[in-house]
């Protein structure tokens, strides 16, 4: 793997190039923008339900950003959270499916089944028919709701896509990672389909548009349609920056002296995502929306190390329960923030835009029971104090156990072996096997030398299955102080056996080979009917749609032209 290419690197020299320096932290990067006293004023009154833009972007590294000093352009984004609230303890989940059910409902995942991995697109699975969405409630509160980008939440049912979950409109891809420009998606050799819908159909037409633009340009669409008059909330979940690594050529070009590869383009397809933004900002002014709009901006997860993002200096990647998969970029721009221009350290997390978006929006939360979100409007908007003092990661039961874990080792009261993790205050708790533990370089430093990381992770973490860190006095996690204070780690598992008790079963059934999009005309879609039940969910395949399979033997033949077809339109490297 390219990182271990970085062997015999000294701590010093990394030091002495700045990287591990407390400076990082200083205020000059991240602290307030000095403006005009009258900045501080309030904003005009809410005389009406805010406009709420949610920007969702995908595998988007917590370094990638021009103001946590990545040598990407972000000018948009930069610009956007200077003149908003940057939120610098902001945490998300490590992968796809869980971040986004939690945004959506508002619930951690060991409350909705989804507790381990994603959804694939073969498992009949979806996001569970008895919650209320967060679009459902902004319908119920008279908003208009659209859907723009990638859902990741399940589709094998119809009752599970998302103009069935509380979007009036929906333009984007079901399953998790799909051609920029071909709309394919292959979840294995031979199983592959493709996947662009407009509502419920396939959107065979939009092939060959770049997805990120042809998602910045149906924003522009919907609000040039819609009256500035009424409320409308629109979720864009940019398939940007996952891969496969695919920008248009001129934003590579930018990034031509940039040694590494998979950095280049990565570098690209963010800066090509910053312009996106800046397109949907610029029609949200066009069309009357902005003066009363909120825009939220968060990532879904930590960016993936071996694909260009990076998320230095902060521990691990994507997948994994450090930092650096775990804590986000986000902020928040609105002409509506009390208190503008400014960084905020209160403690937020992704189950939290639920009912913050709910109430801003002047919704009803009465009849909701068990959110694990709170309001933090407050915090944001006039920097009162976060009413969040806790964190709960996650509890993975089917995640492979840690070899070296035990009842014993958790005072018995928890068994070490299993992955999980909570934040408590300024107290991190991690358990189990939390994924990777690397400190990883930003990649455009190809030939750096060095991998120092390694022998930390080879001689303090093979045999253990228990790290505490004081997340607030090191971010990096570089200090374990799980035998210096017992007292805190039993304190943490006690908080781990309480959620444990209200978690619901996990949901992760078996593949079904009726998924298979040659069944399916050639796309990802629904295949279940409403009067399929359980055993959907259990793997079996009901036996009235066995002898009903048919081999799409043109399926294959469309595939082709189409790929020639887009390669021919588009000027792409």
């Amino acid at each position: 793997m390219a990182v271990y290419a970085l062997t015999g690197f000294s701590l010093i020299s990394l030091l002495s190039f700045g990287y591990l320096s407390w400076d990082w932290m200083k205020p000059s990067l991240v602290a307030d923008v000095a403006t005009d006293p009258m900045e501080k004023s309030l904003p005009p009154t809410f005389t009406r339900p805010p406009h709420i833009i949610f920007i969702l972007t995908d595998d988007q590294g917590y370094h990638d950003i021009g103001y946590h000093g990545s040598d990407i352009q972000t000018p948009t984004l930069d610009r956007l959270a200077a003149e908003g609230v940057k939120l610098e303890n902001y945490y998300i989940q490590p992968i796809c499916t869980p971040s986004r059910s939690q945004l959506i409902t508002g619930r951690y995942q060991i409350h909705t089944g989804l507790q381990h991995s994603i959804i694939r697109p073969r498992q009949p699975n979806c996001l569970p028919l008895d919650q209320v969405t967060l679009p459902q409630k902004l319908q119920e509160a008279g908003y208009s709701t659209h859907m723009v980008g990638k859902w990741h939440l399940g589709f094998y049912k119809k009752e599970c896509l998302p103009t069935r979950r509380g979007f009036d409109t929906f333009l984007g891809s079901l399953t998790g990672n799909v051609d920029y420009y071909t709309y394919d998606n292959c979840d294995g050799p031979g199983v592959c389909g493709y996947d662009l819908h407009e509502g419920e159909d396939v959107a065979w037409d939009q092939s060959g548009k770049y997805s990120t633009f042809l998602y910045a340009q149906r924003v522009g669409k919907i609000l040039a349609s819609h009256s500035p008059k009424e409320p409308i909330f629109i979720y864009v979940a940019f398939q940007a920056v996952h891969t496969p690594l695919q920008s248009p050529k001129e934003y590579i070009y930018r990034y031509r002296s940039m040694g590494n590869v998979a950095r280049r383009k990565y570098a690209a397809m963010v800066t090509c995502m910053d312009e996106a933004v800046k397109n949907i900002t610029w029609a949200l002014k066009k069309y009357g929306y902005y003066d009363n709009s909120v825009i939220v901006f968060s990532t879904d997860n930590g960016g993936q190390t071996f694909s260009g993002g990076s998320n230095w200096p902060l521990r691990g990647r994507k997948g994994t329960y450090w930092e650096g998969g775990v804590r986000g970029i986000g902020f928040v721009h609105s002409p509506l923030i009390k208190r503008k221009r400014r960084t905020s350290w209160a403690l937020v997390h992704i189950t939290d835009w639920y009912p913050t978006l709910v109430s801003l929006a002047r919704g009803n939360l009465s009849n909701v029971q068990g959110l694990d979100g709170y309001d933090v409007w407050p915090a944001i908007s006039e920097g009162k104090e976060s009413p969040r003092t806790e964190i709960l990661h996650n509890i993975d039961p089917l995640y492979n156990h840690a070899k070296y874990g035990s009842l014993e080792d958790g005072f018995g009261i928890w068994n070490t072996a299993v992955q999980a993790s909570i934040r408590v205050g300024e107290w991190k708790l991690l358990t189990g096997d939390p994924g990777y533990s690397d400190w990883i370089p930003p990649q455009t430093l190809t030939n750096f030398p060095g991998s120092w990381w390694n022998l930390e992770r080879l001689t303090d973490g093979l045999r253990k299955s228990v790290w505490l860190f004081n997340i607030t006095a090191d971010p990096y996690e570089r200090y374990d102080l799980s035998e210096q204070r017992p007292d805190v780690v039993r304190t943490l598992l006690m908080r781990l056996v309480h959620y444990n008790r209200t978690a619901i079963p996990v949901r992760y059934p078996a593949e079904n080979p009726r998924a298979h999009p040659d069944f399916n005309g050639g796309a990802w879609g629904p295949w279940a009917s409403e009067d399929d039940g359980e055993e959907w969910e259990s793997g079996r395949e009901p036996l009235k749609s066995r002898n009903k399979k048919k081999k799409c033997k043109i399926c294959k033949l469309r595939s082709f032209f189409r790929k020639l077809n887009t390669r021919l339109m588009s000027n792409r490297i």
